[in-house]
């Protein structure tokens, strides 16, 4: 950071973060709905985290790996909104250089650690279906340990690139259009095209979504193979519906996140960019403890196990 900061420091010291202050109107709206978005998804990916905890029977890789979700989405959701609500009713408020670059490294450092770990977690789901009478022997703790370790360290090894590679060179350009300092809106003032910022963009965006989400189609594939080896239609249908609470999670967020981040950039497109990222950073880490609660009935009997103080199995 130290080369971005010596390089720029004569000319942007802060950014004027736009959001919503040329449309007061909705100020009061957007932040009711944000506030209710945040303790919501608090309130649920917290209860995920403490009843996989808690309850002895959900202590199995998939539930592991769930919890780490849950507890990436509380992380992720905290690295932003909290700000954003702060800042809200101010008029175009304003964020410090170093500031604005930190915001961004741990936003992007969560969001690719979130698409790492819904690939891990595809895996996890392969192995259970293809091999069941190997699978606690494949995906032991010490393995499923490691592979929540490399995920994160990965995803932090790629968010460190914006500092570590661009030369960057605002020129005065300070205005961003957005909540946060997203690292799209960052790019987009940028003045010296280089092409180690456009080698930037795209080794964050290969890493974000097209790598891991096509190892999850992958997957996916696999499992179905798998799936159609099974004889009997009771055990296929109970093969497959161990994988519906994934695959819905993962549609939500790789289909928002890949027309956010794949489509063709214009200043027209900046005002509907600013919309969905509320539906990819705020609504999606809501839904998934939804997702998983309401379609697994592993966590809703430990959920009933843990309202009515059982003891832990």
């Amino acid at each position: 950071m130290g080369n971005l900061k010596r390089g720029n420091a004569s000319e942007v010291t802060e950014f004027i973060l736009v959001g919503f202050s040329r449309q007061p109107q909705i100020q009061a709206a957007f932040f009711l709905g944000l506030l209710l978005l945040y303790l919501i998804t608090m309130f649920g990916n917290s209860l995920i985290v403490v009843v996989v905890r808690w309850d002895s029977q959900l202590h199995v890789p998939m539930y592991f790996f769930l919890s780490n979700l849950s507890f990436l989405d509380i992380c992720y959701s905290t690295s932003w909104e909290p700000y954003v609500l702060a800042q809200c009713f101010r008029d175009f408020p304003t964020i410090s250089y170093t500031s604005c670059y930190a915001q961004m490294t741990t936003c992007l450092f969560l969001g690719i650690t979130e698409c790492l770990l819904l690939a891990v977690m595809a895996y996890d789901r392969f192995v259970a279906i293809s091999n069941p009478l190997r699978y606690t022997i494949i995906m032991n703790n010490k393995v499923c340990i490691h592979l929540a370790l490399g995920t994160w360290t990965s995803a932090f090894l790629v968010a460190l690139i914006p500092i570590i590679a661009i030369p960057a060179h605002y020129c005065g350009h300070n205005v961003i259009n957005h909540f946060i300092c997203e690292v799209q809106a960052l790019l987009k003032l940028i003045c010296s095209d280089t092409p180690v910022s456009l080698l930037l963009g795209l080794v964050i965006s290969v890493f974000t979504l097209p790598l891991p989400f096509t190892f999850i189609l992958i997957s996916y594939v696999r499992i179905a193979v798998a799936v159609l080896r099974i004889h009997s239609l009771e055990a296929r249908f109970k093969a497959f519906s161990t994988c519906g609470s994934h695959l819905t999670v993962v549609t939500i967020f790789y289909g928002t996140a890949i027309y956010m981040y794949l489509k063709p950039h214009s200043k027209k497109s900046q005002e509907e960019d600013k919309v969905f990222s509320i539906f990819y950073g705020a609504i999606t880490p809501m839904l998934n403890p939804l997702i998983y609660t309401l379609r697994n009935k592993d966590v809703k009997s430990a959920l009933r196990r843990l309202v009515k103080g059982n003891e832990r199995f």
